[in-house]
């Protein structure tokens, strides 16, 4: 019967204690990390010790101290030397190395974690501390290194375990570039993608984007390495990948905020058979209306000398008169009405055209811009304006198309 070596129940007692002593190591780091950090982030006026507290750096970095406490005590503790230790030439002392290679795991861990944490506070700090981290994020770019922090920890964890140089495994990354380009495909696509957003300011944080393939639209949110969330109309969030704004079209809505008008682009159709010459009592009535006044007159003047010029030619053929056109003095009275508009900006394109006829009548098309981008007041600048143009078509003796509704139809029965 194999016996137990001489002095085990010791050595033992010392491994237990050593155990003892990295948690109580731990919990004391802890407690004196909180109330060190507690009364100096009180003291500061800054906001960025407050986002390193947050993010708990400090917290994941305290995970190394129990780890470095075993470390340096397992071979005291074990009765054994550093070159014992390294030696592993028996089982205590080739428990001994693997706890110490463990516990240099997990500070390499700690500090990696760490590090990400620390990564995740500057991406704060930055967002609220500088206005143009709405047009220059760096979030993507953040996560970017701490992906590379990420997979030198895990080659130095591995080549820890492993006793081996992390060249011997750098290495051999050469022989499986093609798997690596298969298994980290999207990461790669998101990190060419994140460069190329922000270099070219593609999209920011509260942009108005339109993707209608992914049946997004709304407001940008988050941008982050491989996903970006875009806030939609109806409060639900849609989550797109960061390549697909690379490799897919989209619609930015920044430049009409940026150009200080929304477009207005909307037709009235007018009923064909209303269009007609003005009367005499017409003129007359329309030349009193503020907005027409000085059209009518220049009208006046141009008629008068096409007349001259016609008596002028003499004979016998009938002269060609010109005359206004309700439907030309009621674009005439739109354009002039749109100029003087206070929530119309006149510096932008603004024009009152005529498309061609349809079945529908024919469109008179009213293009310009309001000068308040925003969604609700831009509505109701619009509203305004299509409801006062409609209700003054009969001022002008025209009539706008729509297709008989059954009320029409019920009264031409009727009659």
């Amino acid at each position: 019967m194999q016996t137990l070596p001489e002095g085990w129940a010791t050595q033992l007692a010392m491994a237990l204690a050593l155990l003892l002593v990295a948690m109580i190591s731990y919990r004391l780091t802890v407690r004196l990390l909180r109330e060190v950090l507690r009364r100096a982030v009180s003291r500061t006026k800054s906001t960025w010790d407050d986002r390193l507290v947050e993010r708990k750096v400090f917290a994941r970095l305290a995970k190394a101290v129990p780890a470095i406490v075993l470390y340096y005590g397992i071979g005291p503790a074990l009765g054994l030397t550093p070159a014992e230790v390294l030696s592993g030439a028996d089982t205590l002392a080739l428990l001994g190395l693997l706890t110490q290679r463990v516990s240099l795991s997990v500070i390499v861990l700690s500090a990696a974690l760490g590090a990400a944490a620390l990564l995740d506070a500057v991406n704060d700090i930055y967002t609220e501390s500088y206005s143009e981290s709405k047009s220059r994020p760096i979030r993507g770019y953040l996560q970017v290194v701490g992906l590379g922090v990420y997979l030198a920890a895990a080659v130095v964890i591995i080549s820890i375990l492993a006793d081996r140089s992390p060249v011997v495994f750098l290495s051999g990354l050469g022989a499986l570039t093609a798997v690596l380009m298969l298994v980290f495909r999207d990461t790669i696509l998101a990190v060419v993608a994140s460069m190329q957003i922000m270099s070219n300011d593609m999209i920011r944080i509260g942009d108005w984007v339109e993707m209608p393939q992914a049946n997004a639209d709304g407001d940008v949110i988050d941008i982050a390495l491989h996903t970006v969330k875009i806030q939609n109309w109806d409060k639900t969030i849609s989550t797109i990948p960061t390549h697909k704004f690379i490799s897919e079209s989209f619609k930015n809505w920044r430049g009409m905020s940026e150009a200080g008008g929304r477009r207005i682009k909307r037709s009235i159709h007018i009923d064909l058979s209303s269009i007609r010459f003005l009367t005499e009592e017409d003129v007359s009535r329309l030349s009193r209306y503020e907005l027409l006044t000085g059209y009518m007159g220049r009208k006046d003047e141009e008629l008068e000398a096409h007349r001259i010029g016609k008596r002028a030619t003499g004979g016998d053929t009938i002269p060609e008169a010109r005359r206004l056109t309700n439907l030309g003095t009621f674009r005439a009275y739109v354009v002039t009405y749109l100029k003087a508009h206070p929530m119309i900006d006149d510096g932008m394109t603004l024009l009152v055209r005529q498309l061609a006829s349809t079945s529908k009548g024919l469109p008179i098309e009213i293009y310009c811009f309001s000068s308040d981008t925003a969604w609700v007041a831009y509505e109701d600048v619009q509203g305004d304006i299509f409801d006062h143009l409609i209700a003054i078509l009969p001022e002008f003796g025209l009539v706008a198309f729509q297709d008989p509704a059954g009320s029409d139809l019920a009264r031409l029965s009727r009659s």
